[in-house]
């Protein structure tokens, strides 16, 4: 009996998103023990170990009993000895539920902390914390629009036909964003050029692969996106921390210590997590040396477009004549990051090339939002949110400098680029010791310290201003500040 219940029980341990639970079980009928009891002792152990988890949907019996390829007599026998035992209950067309928690599970959609992931100073699905960084605000995204939208493109996606979709990306979207690059990045290319991909993730995995990186030296800056240094080692590409000042990645630096780097990824708009433009002799200097080394440029629009006081600056591939610019941007910091939904500009020269690799490697994801954002842009709604929320993050921003420096003068508090301030600290102080401590708080600052590679690290908090409250922001601010002085 044992062998059975263990047999049967191979289902998938994870907590899905949607509120039924899919999950394969497997069967034998070659033993002796009765195909409802298989079911049953399976599903049960299941329950108890929190595979399934409390609170979740199962499928109805019919459609297991079709999943299995057994009667359905035999699965509703198992369900009504589940249901006997109070581990499951039927609630009629509201489907049948899962009512025993296994010891120390949690409901789904309830706080469980992430530790895969290191360096994550928030909880993944739950409410940012406080001075979270990297997304946007909560409170002044156009859901109403957003809503209408999605109505029509799920309307629009039902009478289209059942087939594949442009692995490339939907070819609305495509025009819509290379019109709009046009517009606010002054980046000149057409919609063959835009490939979409899941994020920046997806664009900078499509390139790696695209362009061969593997076993290359790469120049990252230091400090830069830690995920992205992680990204690059895990693809089997040595990143190359290179320094940067004022005007951006010194690149006469990087030459001589790297000298047979194939390529640059490089944040010129808004330096993260610095904040600073890159300056036009340093960009064009790093053009000079991607033309003279035949090496390539990874330019990560991070923030690009929100630049919060005058004109954007124009895109680095915007001054590229000679084909080694790939500009990469995503919808993640205006419209939201859970869309997953991100773009790379790819040159004329490679766009055969590059359109295969993501044709066959790197699709691009739902085609029902593609539509949605299409529309969002087309009908004009982008670019009026872009207006909106640059005003109100100024403001933010205003609010938590101000407040931060009339309650506690001493701070050394920087304020450049869009989406967040630099709050300074001692260099004897540990910044990731603190955050944890912050996070338990509430709080969810990101340590600088983690941005660096080198031993010339600064010591610090990056404190994201989208969702400040302006109800709450003196009350939260004296709080972080308490913590902060220990």
């Amino acid at each position: 009996m044992a062998n059975a219940s263990s047999n049967a029980a191979r289902i998938v341990n994870s907590v899905p998103r949607s509120p039924q639970v899919p999950f394969p079980l497997s069967i034998d009928k070659r033993l002796k023990t009765s195909l409802t009891d298989q079911i049953y002792l399976g599903l049960r152990e299941a329950i108890h170990n929190g595979s399934l988890p409390f609170k979740s949907r199962m499928p109805s019996w019919q459609d297991l009993a079709s999943q299995l390829g057994v009667a359905r007599g035999t699965v509703r026998r198992a369900y009504e000895r589940l249901i006997d035992g109070q581990l499951i209950e039927s609630r009629g067309a509201a489907g049948t539920w899962i009512t025993k928690a296994a010891a120390g599970a949690v409901a789904p959609g309830g706080p469980a902390r992430t530790t895969e992931l290191p360096g994550m100073f928030y909880e993944f699905d739950s409410k940012p914390g406080v001075f979270q960084m990297g997304i946007p605000a909560q409170d002044a995204f156009p859901l109403t629009q957003w809503a209408s939208i999605c109505r029509k493109a799920m309307r629009d996606e039902l009478k289209t036909p059942i087939v594949y979709g442009d692995p490339r990306g939907d070819a609305n979207l495509r025009r819509e964003i290379s019109a709009y690059l046009a517009i606010a990045r002054g980046l000149n290319c057409t919609a063959e050029q835009v490939v979409i991909t899941n994020g920046f993730s997806g664009a900078l995995s499509l390139l790696i692969k695209a362009l061969r990186f593997e076993k290359q030296d790469v120049w990252v800056e230091d400090p830069g996106y830690p995920r992205t240094r992680r990204a690059l080692e895990l693809a089997g590409v040595f990143p190359r921390d290179c320094a940067v000042d004022a005007e951006g990645l010194i690149v006469a630096s990087a030459r001589e210590h790297w000298p047979n780097a194939r390529a640059a990824i490089v944040t010129p708009g808004q330096q993260a997590p610095l904040g600073m433009q890159m300056s036009l002799s340093r960009r064009m200097e790093l053009i000079d040396w991607a033309r003279q080394s035949g090496a390539w440029i990874i330019e990560d629009d991070y923030a690009g477009e929100l630049q919060l006081e005058g004109r954007a600056a124009p895109s680095l591939a915007a001054l590229d004549s000679s084909d080694c610019v790939f500009h990469v941007g995503t919808f993640s910091k205006t419209v939201g990051p859970r869309l997953r939904v991100g773009f790379a500009v790819i040159p004329r020269s490679h766009i055969s090339h590059v359109s295969e690799m993501a044709g066959y490697l790197f699709p691009a994801a739902s085609a029902l939002t593609q539509k949605a954002l299409a529309g969002f842009i087309s009908d004009g709604h982008y670019l009026r949110h872009l207006r909106k929320v640059k005003k109100l993050y100024a403001s933010r921003k205003r609010l938590v400098v101000e407040t931060l420096a009339s309650r506690a003068p001493e701070l050394m508090i920087e304020e450049k680029g869009a989406l967040s301030v630099r709050l300074f600290l001692s260099d004897h102080i540990d910044d990731v010791a603190l955050a944890e401590q912050l996070s338990a708080a509430g709080f969810s600052p990101a340590p600088l310290s983690s941005w660096y590679a080198s031993r010339r690290q600064r010591k610090g908090l990056l404190l994201g201003i989208t969702n400040v409250s302006e109800r709450t922001v003196v009350a939260d601010c004296e709080r972080f500040i308490g913590i902060v002085h220990g």
